[in-house]
């Protein structure tokens, strides 16, 4: 049987830093508040002329640099954004021409917060088919774009970023299970109400979100398809190395840790430093903590995930 295993992971979040305290100047907030409410530090910011592509194209090449493969080998290039380049073509393809990649099939996908998870689980399924034999799949956002700057409920949450992964095919499983679920009903909890009508711009760009419905899902689901995976592989939360959540909020991440009986100490956070970076935030979150050494070949790793729409997931990997 063939499985898919990550060969290698890379990330890249851009160089400007929004602090809480830079944040107190533009709208009615303070960095306790912030903090206390979700966490968050700091994050960053994409340059004027970065695009989402640009921001996928290193964290890309880092990837493929951690694995040994080069343009020609990926067959296959899934991107998960909720912030594409433009209407259209994909993001995907913007990045596949920057890499130099010239065959394969390239496409978006389109599940939020949730997107990476989406992605890894459709990459997946084609190597085990044998429809790909290297898969590029990358979380990228420039999610600041979508910000109202003076709602303090939403500017303060999130950043830009991107992560990334290569996907080899192996004798044994590096992939043990992929579990998703989405529920439209929700629709109206956490969106940016706006479209494209005759060429013009209609609705509201910017993100619109019930808080407190948000967190109350958010911590529900994610327990639960956490759970789900575990069952499926017949583990105990005991049996798992590391959780690598959705990183939204520190009060999230903390109430699912807890819900599910696992010490903090086994939970990567990065929340404090880059804020919700949507799709991106969960490759990013498990390229760092491989390069700093905490994740380590041979560890079972559980990844979760809850955005927009409400999407969610999870994935049970093996480094």
């Amino acid at each position: 049987m063939i499985y898919s295993k990550i060969a290698g992971t890379g990330s890249y979040i851009p160089e400007h830093i929004l602090t809480n305290q830079d944040l107190e100047k533009i709208v009615e907030t303070n960095d306790a508040w912030i903090q206390s409410r979700t966490g968050i530090r700091q994050r960053h910011v994409r340059a004027e002329n970065q695009l989402t592509s640009d921001l996928a194209l290193l964290a890309a090449q880092r990837a493929m640099a951690a694995a040994v493969v080069t343009p020609s080998d990926v067959d296959l290039l899934i991107v998960a954004t909720t912030t594409p380049d433009m209407v259209f073509p994909s993001t995907a393809c913007f990045l596949q021409a920057k890499l130099g990649m010239t065959g394969g099939a390239a496409f978006d996908v389109q599940a939020v917060c949730t997107g990476f998870v989406y992605a890894l689980a459709i990459a997946d399924k084609f190597i085990r088919s044998g429809g790909s034999k290297c898969a590029l799949v990358v979380g990228a956002e420039t999610f600041t774009n979508l910000l109202d700057w003076d709602d303090r409920n939403t500017c303060v949450l999130f950043g830009d970023g991107a992560g990334a992964v290569v996907l080899r095919p192996s004798d044994a499983p590096g992939i043990y299970s992929t579990h998703l679920h989405s529920d439209g009903r929700y629709a109206n909890k956490l969106f940016v109400p706006g479209s494209v009508c005759g060429g013009k711009a209609t609705g509201s760009p910017t993100v619109k979100m019930d808080g407190g419905s948000v967190f109350r899902f958010a911590v529900k689901v994610l327990d639960q398809v956490c759970r789900e995976a575990l069952e499926a592989n017949h583990l105990n939360v005991s049996e798992v190395d590391w959780l690598v959540p959705h990183q939204a909020n520190i009060r999230i991440i903390e109430s699912t840790a807890l819900k599910m009986g696992i010490d903090k100490s086994r939970v990567i956070v990065t929340v404090g430093d880059h804020g919700n970076t949507s799709a991106a935030s969960i490759p990013l979150a498990l390229d760092l903590a491989v390069r700093d050494g905490r994740i380590k070949p041979g560890q079972p790793v559980l990844l979760a995930g809850v955005g927009g729409g409400f999407t969610w997931g999870s994935a049970l990997i093996r480094m």
